[in-house]
């Protein structure tokens, strides 16, 4: 097992291999007669071998996945994705509208102008967007990795909370958090990281992914995620799942934890839950070992 101890040191090297490998995959992309404007890919991995799609979450770059990449990337051809507005990219049309309808339209499109059949790797809204497309493209997905995303996020917001019944604090957020001080919000990421993510070295990359990316696109897909309730769809989505979600010992209670994600993904019927200790949002920077392991697995 490749145990990956030095990540955030190498991440410099990786974003410049994947800089590299985006433009590689541009011409891919225009060769197939799709390009998408929602979001850029990156090509990695071994041509000819299975496809494997990585969806980053709220303000990440595809830099997340540099460890999985490269554990990845023997046995695997990888499509790693950044969605356009986060982590410094441009935000092109996700600067107005919805994000997340669009985002799967056009991910669908990629999957089909590619002729693939992919394996589907989503971190936090990157998982919500997993499923969205497993629910409405069921062909498009052979394989769903769910990384710490419910599929009604709400929920997390309080005992009995839904996307209705949220909706006039959601809104109330939303100019909170457009309107706050650039400051104030500059001064919010590192606070906001250090909840996501037990190790120091990635709560620093994590914060300046957030502080990089555009607001507007940020805090309208992060509304847009909480707003969003896909539970209706899960009995009828048959692709096999894993989800794996975390537990922090320091602040959460297991049996909570526990129920709160068997109970939501209690109606898919090809779901596989796995829990992994010592860890919070970012379980690829928290436990990266355990998560290797639980995905090779999975994905054999």
């Amino acid at each position: 097992m490749f145990i990956r101890n030095q990540r955030a040191r190498k991440c410099v090297m990786m974003l410049t291999w994947i800089g590299f490998a985006t433009i590689l995959l541009q011409n891919f992309a225009h060769g197939q007669g799709f390009t998408p404007t929602r979001f850029t890919v990156a090509d990695a991995g071994t041509a000819g071998k299975p496809d494997v799609v990585l969806i980053p979450g709220l303000n990440s770059s595809r830099a997340v996945w540099a460890g999985e990449a490269k554990l990845l990337a023997p046995n695997y051809r990888l499509h790693l994705l950044q969605i356009d507005g986060f982590a410094g990219q441009l935000a092109g049309p996700n600067a107005s509208g919805p994000i997340l309808p669009a985002v799967v339209t056009e991910l669908h499109s990629y999957v089909a102008a590619s002729g693939m059949h992919p394996v589907v790797i989503g971190h936090s809204m990157g998982g919500l967007i997993a499923l969205m497309l497993a629910e409405q493209h069921p062909g498009d997905v052979r394989k769903l990795v769910i990384v710490d995303a419910l599929p009604a996020a709400a929920a997390m917001m309080g005992p009995g909370a839904t996307a209705a019944t949220m909706q006039p604090q959601l809104e109330a957020m939303r100019q909170q958090m457009l309107n706050m001080p650039a400051d104030q919000y500059a001064a919010m990421q590192p606070m906001m990281a250090a909840r996501l993510v037990k190790n120091a070295d990635a709560q620093k990359m994590v914060a300046a992914s957030a502080g990089s990316s555009d607001r507007t696109v940020a805090v309208n897909a992060m509304i847009e995620d909480l707003q969003t309730d896909v539970t209706p769809g899960l009995a009828a989505t048959q692709t096999p799942t894993l989800l794996l979600y975390p537990l922090d010992p320091d602040t959460q209670k297991p049996e909570q934890v526990d129920a709160l994600y068997t109970e939501a993904y209690r109606t898919m019927p090809h779901v596989s839950l796995k829990r992994v200790d010592g860890s919070r949002h970012f379980i690829m920077y928290d436990q990266p070992a355990a998560f290797d392991q639980a995905v090779e697995a999975f994905l054999k």
